[in-house]
């Protein structure tokens, strides 16, 4: 299967040619295939912020090629203008981008700019309303007037409305109660699974990630550190905890009946995945 999404030798310096010059990416290479869940970590300013605005466009490599379909999206100006819808990105703290005086109207925005009909913005609005749990007699409301759950999950349905082949979602559940974060994390699943998006979610919540993705890309100091599914990359839990991370509860749990001197897989990191191991080591009993 050939990749959606990838980038190849992707480099961003900032401040070039000035005495404050870093390198905020470093010759990044990944691949995303169609219908995936991808979830990237690393620590504050490793460069996962950085990297997904170059996914859709927002900012210019210095050096490297984002492909997606295999075409540079810089290859023509038209070319990125589609790589924009196609690829959509939804911002840490989205409902602080919201402006318009209803909520339809917030939603339609980029189905709007798409230069859609009115009859397939409408019901694109209507469906991803849908998805994300906002109610119809909702969408004659002023957005200002919604919660910060209800808000966000609007912010996320304006993306979802352009139906792109790509979903970002960056942090897509700070700042939420544990009740906000499941309905926002169903409402992401939700939308995959019916559309078969490809989806990438950047999270600080181990658990987030670990019950959600398929496989992770950790980066660290601008690079891609590791890559692989959830369990194996949580079995290297004391190289993630020595970039600075954290791992899933359980993953600590199981690490600490190691130095007991507990024969158990570090690699845990699910409660579901932690009694399967516990009732095999008693036996099944």
């Amino acid at each position: 299967m050939k990749p959606i999404l990838e980038t190849k030798k992707l480099t961003h310096t900032y401040g070039a040619g000035t005495p404050f010059q870093s390198d905020a990416i470093h010759d990044v290479d990944i691949a995303v295939y169609p219908g995936e869940f991808v979830g990237i970590i690393g620590h504050t300013g490793s460069g996962k912020s950085t990297l997904i605005q170059h996914l859709n466009g927002l900012l210019k490599p210095t050096s490297g090629q984002i492909l997606l379909d295999g075409k540079d999206i810089w290859s023509d100006k038209r070319f990125t203008r589609q790589t924009r819808f196609r690829v959509g990105l939804v911002f840490q703290y989205p409902e602080y981008q919201l402006f318009e005086e209803t909520v339809y109207q917030d939603i339609a925005f980029g189905p709007t700019n798409m230069g859609l009909s009115k009859d397939e913005i409408d019901r694109r609005v209507r469906r991803a309303a849908a998805f994300v749990g906002v109610p119809e007699e909702s969408l004659e409301k002023s957005p200002f007037e919604l919660s910060g759950g209800q808000k966000r999950r609007v912010a996320i349905a304006g993306v979802i409305a352009m139906e792109p082949d790509v979903l970002i979602l960056d942090e897509p559940t700070a700042g939420l109660d544990p009740v906000g974060r499941e309905g926002i994390l169903a409402n992401i699943r939700a939308y995959q699974k019916a559309q078969d998006a490809t989806v990438i979610m950047v999270s600080h919540s181990m658990e987030e990630i670990a019950s959600n993705v398929e496989r992770l890309i950790v980066m660290d100091h601008g690079s891609v550190a590791m890559t692989g599914s959830p369990r194996e990359v949580f079995a290297h839990a004391d190289e993630l905890i020595g970039m600075g991370l954290d791992v899933p509860q359980m993953t600590h749990v199981f690490m600490r009946l190691r130095q007991m001197g507990i024969d158990v897989d570090p690699s845990v990191y699910t409660v579901e995945q932690a009694k399967e191991v516990l009732l095999s080591m008693k036996g099944g009993h």
